[in-house]
């Protein structure tokens, strides 16, 4: 069973979800601060953490960097609606996703459903996919493994499954559709620029190849390309 940890000083709205997410079939803890919020999620005990922004004495940016320093947990952030800045922020912080308060029940399980999901591979999948090496970036899928150059690139959830589903297309221009769908496992919504977020933290941890190029190519109008360089022309 998935155990939810939810951070959120509204007692009321906290109760209503845990309620919801119980009967859904997950394990659920509930934290009202950051401080006690953050110790929780630190604690290895949670497949994912629902953290809102808006908190007295530590806010949810600050919990999220807490957080952020040594742990890679799935993080859900809840923002006010139309707050562009929180978003953008706390995806910049590695948050995985956000979801606009007021939220439905139904519309957060979704959206944990969806990055569970992607963080957990089927048992089915298990061991039978092969690595991916493109130039000198590794990938382990099953177990969600980067390293570049033999260092190993620390990467928030939502971060590797984008730069899986690039590395599986090296070469080849991926538009920012199919990276919602595959990598956030939801649709591209207008105006929505977690991709641009995500691609720009991502660039940031595997670097540039020798001639100065990002290792991911933004291609106008169409999407992101992964390029396929060869064997030791990457420097961080």
């Amino acid at each position: 069973m998935n155990k939810i940890l939810l951070i959120d000083d509204d007692v009321e709205l906290t109760a209503m979800l845990k309620e919801f997410l119980c009967m859904e079939g997950f394990d659920v803890a509930t934290a009202s601060d950051g401080i006690t919020g953050a110790q929780l999620a630190l604690s290895n005990q949670f497949n994912l953490v629902v953290l809102d922004v808006m908190m007295p004495k530590m806010n949810g940016i600050e919990t999220l960097g807490i957080i952020r320093k040594t742990s890679h947990i799935p993080i859900i952030m809840l923002t006010a609606r139309g707050d562009e800045s929180d978003r953008f922020f706390g995806l910049e912080l590695g948050a995985d996703d956000y979801v606009p308060k007021p939220c439905t029940p139904r519309e957060l399980t979704a959206r944990i459903r969806a990055i569970l999901r992607r963080t957990q591979p089927a048992q089915d999948n298990m061991h039978s996919e092969k690595e991916l090496n493109i130039g000198d970036l590794t990938i382990w899928p099953e177990q969600r493994r980067v390293e570049l150059s033999g260092n190993t690139v620390n990467l928030t959830s939502t971060e590797y499954n984008l730069l899986e589903v690039l590395a599986k297309n090296a070469g080849q221009v991926v538009s920012k559709k199919e990276l919602s769908q595959q990598g956030m496992g939801k649709p591209l919504a207008r105006f929505d620029r977690s991709i641009d977020v995500h691609m720009s933290s991502i660039r940031q941890k595997i670097g540039t190849l020798n001639d100065g190029r990002d290792c991911i190519q933004t291609v106008y109008r169409m999407g992101y390309q992964l390029i396929k360089a060869q064997a030791s022309n990457h420097h961080e």
